[in-house]
């Protein structure tokens, strides 16, 4: 018997009880007094989170939908816009952006490296007559575990008259983000990640500089229309039918989040990736990015020599139960990736650790069951 799954992803990530049972109330009128407190509520909350006092919108949509919202509300076609790629989401922001008609230029770094904040601020810099519109960075590569230095980014281009635009999907609440000190203009997040419900809400955060740009705005949307979700918002209402039992959840999961505190939930993460790249390290594998730039929210490992990556996932899945992502495009089957993000407790990862030492053994990778454990135990009892 091995009971529930384990599931180590960077998205979907494990759901607490308290979150479930709230998503299990009793359905309200989403045009009622009763939704209209919980909307008003979890704006307010999230406003928080991104550290910011400007616009914040909530639509039921996946983070890529999300993505789009901020696409289609503030890029024009045919604006010049500057990509900054380091994997597969950073590939896709600039994608949605090159679908509704912006002229793309991509900066790609290579997976499993950050962008070079040198080179992009050198990038803007020579964009003297201001063409360039709008910048477009993920915070959280999670397809490699690696994370952008945003901040030291915005700071270097100044006064800049592009929006910088963020993908913050998997970043926001795992990795510290400050959206009005550090002069982020939108910047979009999932819920499905470390606010520890399930997948189908996002949030879009904009400046009142992203505002004024949205007026001039030529793209056409309906769904994503943030000038009718700021109106209805007003009212307490979103637009078109919200996934209301998910809103329900999203206010349990902030009650939860305000209770263990933004702070400590950002330290949890950071040693949560810690604890995990000291073990892996012990047992004397591979890790794909180096400690500086490496994420809070999941953990690229690459396979050992002989073994491939995605038969550590089958072994693991079918004997213990774990879920462990995969690697994408030129990382298929090199790369295994640990979540740690969201609902994660410590005892899970020590679980996972042990397991994964076990699958090593017995795929034939000279491990010393136990060697890394002591890693994960000691980090463990460092901080009780």
């Amino acid at each position: 018997m091995i009971g529930e799954q384990y599931l180590l992803l960077p998205g979907p990530t494990p759901i607490p009880d308290r979150v479930v049972r709230a998503m299990s109330k009793p359905m309200v009128n989403h045009r009622g007094p009763e939704f209209k407190k919980i909307i008003t509520r979890v704006t307010e909350e999230i406003k928080q989170i991104y550290h910011t006092n400007q616009y914040v919108l909530i639509y039921t949509a996946s983070g890529s939908g999300a993505l789009e919202a901020a696409v289609v509300n503030f890029i024009s076609p045919g604006d010049k816009v500057l990509a900054v790629s380091i994997g597969v989401f950073g590939d896709r922001f600039a994608k949605i952006a090159e679908t509704f008609g912006a002229q793309v230029e991509k900066m790609q770094f290579p997976m499993g490296q950050p962008a070079d904040p040198d080179a992009v601020i050198a990038r803007v810099k020579e964009d003297i007559n201001g063409e360039i519109k709008a910048i477009l960075i993920t915070h959280n590569e999670t397809s490699t575990g690696v994370f952008n230095d945003i901040k030291k980014i915005r700071s270097g281009i100044k006064d800049h008259p592009a929006l910088f635009m963020v993908d913050a999907v998997s970043s926001l609440a795992a990795l510290d983000l400050r959206m009005d000190e550090w002069g982020l203009d939108v910047v979009v997040s999932g819920s499905q990640k470390a606010f520890m419900i399930p997948p189908g809400l996002s949030f879009l955060a904009f400046s009142e500089k992203a505002w004024q740009v949205h007026q001039k705005v030529s793209n056409p949307n309906f769904y994503w229309d943030v000038s009718n979700g700021l109106k209805y918002l007003e009212k307490g209402q979103t637009p078109f039918t919200p996934a209301v039992s998910l809103f329900q959840g999203l206010d349990e999961a902030l009650q939860m989040m305000q209770e263990e505190g933004l702070e400590n939930i950002l330290l949890r993460h950071k040693n949560y990736r810690n604890m995990v790249r000291s073990t892996v390290k012990a047992m004397g594998l591979q890790l794909l990015a180096e400690d500086e730039h490496a994420s809070t929210a999941v953990t690229s490992v690459v396979s050992p020599d002989g073994i491939e990556a995605d038969i550590i996932r089958k072994f693991m899945l079918e004997k213990f139960n774990i879920v462990l992502a995969g690697g994408q495009q030129s990382l298929a089957n090199v790369i295994f990736r640990i979540g740690h993000l969201g609902y994660v407790r410590q005892l899970d990862l020590l679980a996972v650790l042990a397991a994964l030492e076990i699958t090593l053994s017995k795929l034939g990778y000279p491990v010393k069951k136990g060697t890394g454990l002591i890693y994960a135990q000691d980090y463990i009892t460092d901080r009780l």
